[in-house]
């Protein structure tokens, strides 16, 4: 599906077409929406297209958690509106509309048949052997809440929108100049030596004076400011509340294990190695000579297999396609090879590498995991239920405490900084997302009253600010201690680079580099043949743009790569790339090819949304993402 657009990390198709490459590879999609109470109007249009606010919520939500799982930190709506995330889905989303509309102008279209045999060729729904598995694609479907009309709906204006990009990229042809200008401007190495200055090598600072010191805090007094705090009062609807007021009867519970049981087991795996042969009595004479102790792996290259040929990886017995081969393989001791088996496409040899024994769960071993699924379920469908009886409350005059005692939610009250600290230095609101809230809060007005605040899918968080201690400057001789301490960090920072500087000037000139080195207190490190892609640990990668940028002899100075001095380097030696191989050609050419295509299809989808005429509702645009609170 865009095959040649999804390997593009980088570029305009890579950012316009996201969402469609995570629905692709199956595995971030949740239909969950980022916003609890969705309306469905229209919140962008290209030509007759609309863009939905629904379905633009859903693709943020899914960008916002494929972020937040490479990352390995929730990455919250406040952050996605700082990087411009927004405006990036809402762009991607428009050209997907433009591209689906050109499509129909153009009259093209895809028959079931055909868009059968598409989905059947992804790899996402293939087995390790690339046979398309019903049992995978279910198994998705299940996982993104999707009914199977609806992804196939989906996948269709996938398939519609390929068809223009591919003929587009089939135009895309490199340049020979380019593509020898490319090689030799990457494939270019450098010898570089360098060395990193011990900061106690710095000249002493003099003791400042209070007239320094002054000077200094007058320069720099918007660092010694006290925090704005505001007076809040917060109620708080989380999803974890509601699951600790649901009580579900051990029945219920027995129940819904048994539905779900084999997911609440641990299956056997095995990492499995299968030799096919062309018939039995390859496989036969194969298994002889491995008896006699030859190699399994010398025996399969002899076959025409290679390594990553045989490897099947991890498996699970009702991952195998064919029963016969899953059954002896499960039955085999670990690194022992079978006989020969008649399996359904092949005979083969199978070998077990490794094993990891499952475990067949109790109800009593997971009955917490089962409460926890059932009660998260049950709270979801409670959430909005009891979000509308708080706001019921609100409009009949009652407070947040009258409602948080009456309802059972956690309240919270007290002065507090943007960043969620009260002067003691503790947090004010206990949840993950309480930054989105504090955006909001310190945005708003006193005295008015504010819309909820959404807490990612988790809940809703209403808020009053109550009042507000504007930042006050903090007087000289209170921070007296604070600004000489600052005086000579920065004051130890020009002396160091001035050093830097001079060390450099020294080399350039032809003095001894480990000389210099050993005036600095440094190490002299040598590094050979480095490419200008490539980051060594013993410099960074402003160290690397400007060593690449410098004629050789040349020496140069950058923030050591720990951030606590500062590096010295001399390019010692440069080579010229020769001419690429067959291999780097053929690379680097594929790489080329897909920087023009990027370029190239992002340069049509531009001018289909200026011909096609593409507008967003920039005021609903940002309530829906808090930027209006911003």
């Amino acid at each position: 599906m865009l095959e040649a657009l999804r390997r593009g990390a980088q570029g305009w198709v890579a950012k316009l077409l996201f969402a469609l490459l995570i629905l692709s590879f199956g595995i971030f999609w949740n239909v969950s929406d980022f916003i609890g109470r969705i309306t469905r109007g229209s919140l962008a249009k290209v030509g007759s297209t609309e863009i939905t606010q629904e379905r633009f919520q859903r693709a943020l939500q899914n960008r916002l958690e494929q972020i937040s799982q490479r990352s390995g930190q929730r990455v919250t709506t406040e952050t996605a509106v700082q990087l411009g995330l927004d405006r990036q889905v809402m762009d991607g989303l428009l050209g997907q509309g433009a591209l689906l509309q050109q499509a129909h102008n153009l009259g093209l279209g895809l028959s079931n048949e055909s868009l059968v045999e598409r989905l059947k060729q992804q790899k996402e729904f293939q087995t390790p052997d690339g046979k398309f598995s019903r049992a995978i694609y279910d198994n998705f479907l299940r996982q993104a809440g999707f009914s199977e009309a609806g992804f196939l709906s989906l996948y269709r204006e996938d398939e519609l929108r390929r068809q223009i990009s591919d003929s587009l990229a089939a135009a895309v042809v490199v340049p020979k100049p380019v593509l020898d200008e490319r090689h030799a401007w990457l494939s270019e190495t450098r010898n570089i030596s360098t060395f990193v200055i011990d900061r106690a090598k710095v000249p002493a600072i003099p003791e400042p004076d209070d007239a320094k010191l002054k000077e200094h805090y007058e320069a720099t007094k918007s660092e010694y400011m006290t925090p704005e705090y505001r007076k809040l009062a917060v109620l708080v609807l989380s999803l974890e509340a509601l699951k600790k007021e649901l009580v579900i009867p051990d029945d219920e519970l027995k129940a819904a294990y048994e539905d779900q049981r084999a997911s609440y087991d641990k299956l056997e795996r095995r990492r499995i190695q299968q030799i096919a042969f062309k018939d039995k009595a390859a496989a036969e004479a194969a298994k002889k000579a491995i008896d006699g102790g030859k190699n399994f792996l010398d025996v399969a290259k002899e076959n025409g297999a290679k390594e990553t040929d045989i490897n099947l990886g991890w498996l699970t017995k009702n991952q195998m396609i064919d029963p016969k081969i899953a059954e002896v393989a499960f039955g085999l001791q670990r690194d022992a090879i079978s006989d020969p088996v008649d399996g359904k496409f092949s005979t083969s040899l199978v070998r077990v590498i490794e094993i990891d024994p499952g475990k067949t769960s109790t109800f009593d071993e997971v009955k917490e995991k089962v409460r926890d699924t059932v009660a998260s379920k049950k709270a979801a469908k409670l959430l909005q239920e009891r979000a509308d009886l708080v706001e019921e409350d609100r409009n009949a005059g009652k407070t947040f405490k009258e409602i948080a005692a009456a309802q059972k939610l956690a309240f919270y009250e007290g002065e507090v900084t943007d960043k969620n600290e009260t002067a003691d230095g503790k947090k004010l609101v206990e949840h993950p997302d309480a930054p989105t809230l504090m955006t909001a809060a310190f945005q708003a007005a006193q005295g008015d009253e504010h819309d909820p605040v959404t807490l990612g899918d988790d809940g809703y968080a209403w808020y009053d600010v109550q009042a507000i201690k504007v930042p006050v400057q903090k007087e000289f001789d209170a921070v007296k201690d604070e600004v000489k301490k600052s005086y000579i960090e920065k004051e130890t920072e020009k002396k160091l680079a001035e050093m830097a500087a001079g060390f450099a000037e020294r080399i350039t000139k032809g003095e001894d580099m480990a000389k210099v080195a050993l005036e600095g207190g440094g190490k002299l490190i040598t590094m050979e043949s480095l490419r200008r892609d490539a980051v060594p640990p013993d410099l960074t990668e402003q160290a690397m743009r400007q060593a690449f940028g410098i004629p050789k002899g040349q020496a140069g100075t950058s923030a050591s790569p720990d951030g606590k001095s500062r590096s010295v380097f001399r390019v010692d030696a440069v080579t010229e790339a020769g001419p690429p191989d067959e291999t780097e050609a053929k690379a680097l050419s594929n790489a080329l090819n897909l920087e023009l295509q990027n370029d190239y299809i992002g340069t049509y989808v531009a001018a289909l949304k200026s011909s096609l005429g593409a507008s967003v509702n920039e005021a609903q645009l940002k309530r829906l993402t808090g930027a209006d609170r911003q």
